[in-house]
């Protein structure tokens, strides 16, 4: 069991609380973390990225990909090839997510073993 140095007061959780919900909005959904994490590897275009991350519809990544741009978590790169050619990559700053990502894969994996016993 894990045991809590200190009990911290209310004005810090509530503010703890309220980082974590601006977190939770930027990263909303059941697609955002995977994107992100499947960026983190190497940029893709956006036919990879619908191949990659199973179960995603067109319309659902066009919409998170626009929602991470905004974010400045990923880039948009419109190349001059024919036909045109556009890739997604992660910024620097969305790169700071990859230890988030890695946690988030860590436990999952970890979770998936103890409830039903996969590998």
């Amino acid at each position: 069991m894990m045991e809590i140095a200190e009990r911290p007061s209310k004005k810090e959780c509530a503010k703890t609380i309220m980082a974590i919900h601006d977190v939770m909005d930027i990263l909303s959904g059941k697609w955002k973390v995977s994107i992100i994490a499947c960026l983190c590897f190497q940029k893709r275009r956006y036919t990879d990225l619908l191949r990659e991350i199973n179960g995603i519809s067109g319309k659902v990544l066009s919409r998170e990909l626009k929602d991470l741009e905004v974010n400045q978590l990923i880039t948009r790169t419109v190349k001059d090839t024919q036909p045109i050619t556009v890739e997604y990559e992660i910024t620097e700053y969305g790169a700071t997510l990859k230890e988030v990502t890695n946690v988030i894969a860590d436990w999952g994996l970890e979770h998936r073993r103890r409830i039903i016993g996969g590998n």
